[in-house]
């Protein structure tokens, strides 16, 4: 059995860093969220942090269920 461990190594370096893009970005929405509902200044809205939230939490669905799509054949 032989293995192409440069191959694996590719694998394992762009699946950590996918991972941690995915949590970076998912904790930056749950951070925007937090400011669209703590931090009210007087005359404005809050739809800026709360949209941003929304466009962070879009990515990392997408992103995961780009993961699907690769993981089962059925889809290609």
């Amino acid at each position: 059995m032989n293995l192409h461990w440069g191959a694996l190594g590719k694998v394992v370096v762009i699946g950590t860093g996918a991972s941690v893009a995915v949590v970076a970005v998912f904790a930056c929405g749950v951070v925007a969220m937090d400011r669209s509902t703590s931090v009210r200044v007087p005359g404005r809205s809050g739809r800026a942090p709360r949209v941003a939230a929304g466009l962070c939490f879009a990515a990392c669905v997408a992103a995961v269920l780009y993961g699907i799509y690769l993981i089962i054949p059925q889809f290609h």
